[in-house]
């Protein structure tokens, strides 16, 4: 069972997401903010994080490079799912998320791009891009 770290502050959203990867057959672990959420990846060590990028005391694009400059963490696959962000936005991948998904996200579409980089695990971020996963935008 794969371990997926959501870091997300809307409480609704959260429910939804924890419900929607549980059902698929994942263990959620849920953080309202990129502090605590951080501070849960170093002990957790989870398969994926899924963060969105507007959160209280640390974006998720903050969030993201603090993972990037951990050296248990690094590796890491990170999707970040927002309605804040537009088509085309380069800053999260340069951040060096693995996936961008914009809100509303079909739940389908969710549950594949969680699912690929589960299934290819731990990858390297060279500079701030993921070579092995192609940024998602839905």
């Amino acid at each position: 069972m794969a371990v997926v770290l959501v870091a997300e502050d809307d409480q609704d959203i959260a429910a939804i997401l924890t419900r929607l990867l549980t059902r698929a057959g994942h263990s959620v672990r849920h953080e309202p903010d990129g502090t605590a959420a951080f501070e849960r990846a170093a002990v957790d060590r989870p398969d994926v994080v899924l963060t969105d990028l507007g959160m209280p005391r640390m974006d998720g694009l903050e969030l993201t490079r603090a993972i990037r400059g951990h050296p248990d963490l690094a590796d890491t696959p990170i999707v970040m799912l927002s309605g804040h962000l537009h088509p085309g936005d380069h800053e999260p991948i340069s951040a060096g998320v693995c996936a961008v998904l914009l809100k509303p996200c079909p739940n389908d579409k969710l549950r594949a791009v969680v699912q690929e980089l589960i299934d290819r695990g731990p990858h390297a971020h060279h500079g701030a891009s993921c070579p092995v996963h192609q940024p998602v935008s839905v």
